[in-house]
């Protein structure tokens, strides 16, 4: 049973070593769990997208809950897929500052990334646009 699940965060610490941190851990465990997706970050805030069987989504989301790099963690979407969206990427990354604007305001009501403010299936719509676009970067 494959799911997919969206959440927010808040960075505890914004720096670009905790950003790292947090993308090389995903890279590094992912592939044993059978999880994939992305991570979209810019102006303190998180956007991530991940995919893989019921378990080990939840197992990851519950440790994302506690995790003290992340606060205002945020359950956006989540569903029953019958196929991976995000299966390139162990975990991609999209760097908001490095998008085209124009694409964050077509999502909302000003050129920033505010997952709080949208529905979870707009923030979904958001990830397949950065997709679209090859704005996603990273590793399988």
């Amino acid at each position: 049973m494959l799911v997919r699940l969206l959440y927010a965060s808040r960075a505890v610490d914004p720096h670009p070593d905790v950003i790292e941190s947090i993308l090389a851990q995903s890279r590094q465990f992912n592939p044993s769990t059978g999880i994939t997706g992305i991570l979209v970050y810019g102006g303190g805030i998180f956007l991530q997208a991940i995919e893989g069987g019921r378990e080990a989504v939840s197992d990851l989301y519950g440790h994302i809950q506690k995790d003290a790099r992340h606060k205002q963690v945020v359950l956006l979407h989540y569903e029953e897929i019958s196929e991976r969206r995000f299966s390139g990427w162990t975990m991609g990354q999209v760097d908001v500052s490095r998008v085209n604007t124009s694409i964050l305001l077509k999502y909302s009501e000003r050129a920033e990334l505010d997952p709080y403010s949208v529905s979870g299936s707009v923030s979904l719509a958001l990830l397949e646009e950065l997709m679209a676009t090859a704005s996603i970067i990273g590793r399988a």
